[in-house]
């Protein structure tokens, strides 16, 4: 069974969730666990060892975290993209030793690992999950590349308040990333997903649970369980016909 991620610890939530580029048609999103990693770096001086132990992660993951954070950051600046904050496989403490902007300090609890607040308020956490659909049967869709459906849920406190099935218009490979990015999803379950999608899924901001099987519903209420089964380092870079690889694990020519 795929290893899960382990939830980052956050001790504080942003004061300000947008920051807008004038003219901007494109932005990045900075995961709550990506703009910890800044804050705790560049603000509050530590090193990445103690930037590591804060987040209760290995060091090695913490420099991703940060690469992927600076490199979102460099990226806005200098193309001219808005930056918005929010979504990332976290946790929250109430240790406010560890915050900053005290007086705007804020916790809520974390759901499905990914939390967000509605005007700086604790009273709705929303979310919006989209899967890699095969609609003839309801199940994940093993091919992103070739994805005609996305199943959306809208995920309110915890529970599915709605879901749509919308059509991708025959857009495949790096164009899929942009229908989840005009959806406004926070987070993509799916199949298998070559490097090249899921480079554009993390430049997007949008979390990636890859390497999952079975049915749709059933993966969506696993994760809002905690219990989802995934893979962090799937991949496929075949460009046949059929694959050959375990269900769950390949997707052809979506680099």
């Amino acid at each position: 069974m795929p290893r899960p991620q382990r939830k980052r610890t956050i001790y504080q939530l942003p004061v300000c969730r947008k920051f807008t580029a004038e003219g901007a048609e494109e932005h990045v999103r900075i995961t709550l666990d990506e703009l910890e990693a800044i804050r705790l770096l560049d603000c509050e001086g530590l090193d990445q060892e103690e930037c590591a132990e804060r987040l209760h992660v290995a060091r090695s993951t913490a420099q991703n975290i940060i690469r992927s954070a600076r490199s979102k950051i460099a990226k806005a600046l200098v193309c001219g993209k808005t930056i918005e904050i929010g979504g990332g496989c976290v946790e929250f403490s109430d240790d406010r030793e560890f915050g900053c902007c005290r007086d705007h300090f804020l916790t809520v609890e974390s759901i499905g690992g990914f939390p967000d607040i509605v005007n700086n308020r604790e009273e709705v956490i929303q979310v919006r999950i989209a899967v890699s659909y095969d609609k003839e049967t309801g199940e994940i869709f093993q091919h992103f590349g070739r994805t005609e459906f996305f199943k959306v849920y809208d995920i309110e406190n915890g529970t599915v308040r709605d879901s749509q099935v919308v059509n991708t218009n025959g857009m495949g490979h790096g164009a899929l990333a942009s229908i989840l990015l005009g959806l406004h999803a926070d987070a993509l379950i799916c199949g298998g997903i070559g490097g090249g999608a899921q480079m554009a899924l993390s430049e997007a901001g949008i979390k990636l649970f890859g390497g999952c099987i079975g049915n749709a519903d059933q993966a969506v209420s696993d994760f809002l369980a905690g219990k989802l089964a995934y893979q962090e380092d799937v991949r496929c870079d075949h460009h046949g016909t059929a694959c050959g690889h375990e269900a769950g694990a390949c997707c052809n020519g979506d680099r």
